[in-house]
């Protein structure tokens, strides 16, 4: 089954007198329990790829599914549920709401999402233990590491199943021990669950993980290889 597809994929930013063609009449299929990088240069086009992905950035052309689902003509509200629904997103900055504990992190997903909150608790704990974060349901982002963080947020994008994870750079303000057990951790759910990895890095650390990795330049996809993860 297929995951993602993109098909003829434009997008063209204006920067003064100088057009950058961040995606260039790019097609790409994605099938379900793949794990994939993107990599590119600086402005290559890997996370605008990714955010067309996620309906966080519109294409000028071209059509995204997700699924059997064409969501790059959805509405702001549509995009908004299919994104709550079947998308977990992983940032580079956590995009932690500093206000609340890791647990309330967690549950907020699912308290948009409509799910009592009994039900919100016990998910949330259960889904902090199976990402090494057992008895630190009450701590706040600023008493956690940068590492322990991460870890919430990827808590947060999966604590509802969903069969799409779209990371970005999630690895960049780690060290290369926390890098490594982030990675690991997406690898096991990966195996574990059939969940679709699609991570946008620069890190030849993370690179090592993927089992495909496509490389960008431009705008348009280079190289497309196949590898066994490390």
């Amino acid at each position: 089954m297929t995951a993602v597809r993109c098909i003829d994929l434009c997008k063209t930013y204006h920067q003064g007198d100088v057009d950058i063609h961040a995606l260039d009449h790019l097609s790409v299929e994605i099938d379900e329990g793949e794990f994939v990088c993107l990599s590119s240069p600086s402005g290559g086009g890997k996370t605008t790829l990714l955010n067309a992905i996620g309906g966080l950035d519109k294409p000028d052309s071209g059509e995204v599914y997700i699924g059997d689902q064409r969501i790059d003509n959805l509405s702001k509200g549509e995009l908004a549920d299919l994104r709550l629904r079947q998308i977990g997103f992983v940032f580079q900055a956590y995009n932690l709401i500093p206000v609340l504990t890791a647990r309330e992190n967690v549950e907020f997903v699912m308290q948009v999402q409509g799910v009592p909150a009994a039900d919100r608790r016990g998910k949330a704990l259960e889904i902090l233990d199976e990402v090494g974060l057992a008895g630190m349901g009450d701590r706040r982002p600023a008493e956690m590491s940068g590492g322990q963080q991460q870890r919430v947020a990827v808590a947060r994008a999966i604590v509802s199943r969903p069969k799409l994870v779209l990371a970005d750079e999630p690895t960049a303000n780690l060290d290369s021990k926390t890098s490594d057990e982030l990675m690991g951790l997406f690898t096991e759910l990966n195996e574990h669950h059939r969940t679709t990895f699609i991570i946008a890095t620069h890190d030849q650390r993370v690179m090592r993980y993927a089992r495909r990795l496509i490389r960008m330049l431009d705008g348009r996809i280079v190289e497309d290889i196949q590898q066994s993860a490390s």
